[in-house]
């Protein structure tokens, strides 16, 4: 991908303002501001309308930059050396002299961070002498974008710049896990947990269900595209939009397809667009067919589960 420096140069001219910007990761684009001012989280909040208890996520360019904010640790260096830059977020425990705003967590001790990988991404997080808090780019408890339009849609004029990027490769959101003690996945994303435990050779608990929200994507209602849905359906009626994981010979028009084949890979990264896409459609119920609960098939479950809570 050809970057535009003029872009790059715009971007951090507005974000060094405290302004906030669109960018693109590869998971899914990001509403992005200044982690290290309280002007430009508060305005993150405000545009997204999102409750002050769900923190944000920090994005770093690498670890020397990580470092002036959070206490690292052995599990911490051996995924991020297997999986860094990528999909995957580190919960750490914040050090006192941390500049990063109170804002971002709520005035808690501890941090959501990641690394994107998309290139993008990484030459403006080159550039800046601060990291970017940027959670996803929608509307709070609604779907993510995954392009530059679905920014467009959700916020008009409001945000003063969207950096283009294409669309998200991942689709999805980082997976989260939390390294202050015992490793424990806060949620399902884009990385699966077996590659997790795999490197880190231990047993990895599994949150899904918390009392209190200690990472974006927890609460029981999210990436809701404002319509009823019923999973583990088989037959639909034709008022229905129907989700089906791979495409079939029967077409019908109220079918949509996540898929080609049932890729699990390309059914995540498809799941929004075919959320917006039916919304668009004025069609007034979703039902999903079931979708197999292995590999990335367990973060859809999971995006389906959270979105049927409408």
């Amino acid at each position: 991908m050809k970057i535009k420096v003029a872009n790059i140069k715009k971007a951090k001219n507005l974000l060094d303002k405290s302004n906030c910007i669109a960018i693109p990761t590869e998971t899914v684009y990001g509403l992005a501001g200044n982690a290290y001012s309280n002007r430009a989280c508060k305005k993150i909040f405000e545009l997204k309308k999102r409750p002050k208890n769900n923190p944000l996520i920090v994005h770093y360019y690498n670890i020397s930059q990580l470092k002036a904010d959070c206490i690292l640790n052995k599990d911490f260096f051996k995924l991020y050396y297997k999986f860094c830059p990528g999909p995957i977020t580190f919960v750490l425990k914040l050090k006192k002299n941390s500049k990063i705003s109170k804002i971002v967590n709520n005035n808690k001790k501890d941090l959501a961070v990641r690394f994107p990988k998309h290139p993008v991404a990484r030459k403006l997080l080159k550039y800046l002498n601060y990291p970017l808090a940027a959670p996803s780019a929608n509307l709070s408890k609604k779907v993510s974008a995954v392009k530059s339009e679905d920014v467009k849609d959700d916020f008009g004029k409001k945000i003063k710049f969207i950096l283009e990027g294409g669309t998200s490769s991942i689709g999805l959101e980082s997976t989260i896990i939390d390294l202050r003690k015992r490793p424990k996945i806060l949620r399902l994303g884009g990385l699966e947990i077996s590659k997790i435990k795999d490197v880190l050779n231990k047993k990895i608990l599994y949150e899904n269900n918390p009392r209190k929200i200690s990472a974006p994507g927890q609460f029981k209602l999210h990436y809701s595209p404002d319509l009823p849905i019923k999973l583990n359906v088989k037959k639909v009626k034709n008022y229905e939009a129907y989700i089906l994981i791979k495409k079939v010979r029967r077409i019908k028009p109220n079918y949509f397809f996540l898929s080609k084949n049932g890729n699990l890979k390309e059914a995540a990264k498809n799941l929004y667009s075919t959320f917006r896409k039916i919304k668009k459609s004025q069609y007034k119920f979703i039902s999903v067919e079931r979708i197999p609960n292995k590999g990335l098939g367990k973060t859809i479950n999971d995006r389906l589960k959270r979105a049927s809570k409408f």
